[in-house]
């Protein structure tokens, strides 16, 4: 199952990602805390890309993805 993602899916999402968090701005001091978690996940998975970990990569995007989601629907980040 770890090899069966394909770099090109990987890549998408962490352009998709970067494009996102060009727009977003924290409201507040956890708003911040969030976009600190998500360039950690957007960082990791770019690690785990540069090792050829794709399973890990995909796994850390979309991580950063959840955690914008959330920050977004309780109010901490901008869109």
């Amino acid at each position: 199952m770890r090899d069966r993602i394909p770099i090109e899916e990987v890549q998408k999402w962490l352009d998709k990602i970067k494009e996102e968090l060009e727009n977003c701005s924290p409201v507040d001091k956890k708003g911040e805390e969030f976009l600190d978690n998500i360039n950690a996940y957007v960082n990791d998975s770019e690690h785990f890309l540069s090792k050829a970990d794709l399973f890990l990569s995909w796994e850390a995007v979309i991580w950063a993805f959840a955690f914008l989601s959330i920050g977004r629907d309780l109010g901490f980040l901008t869109e």
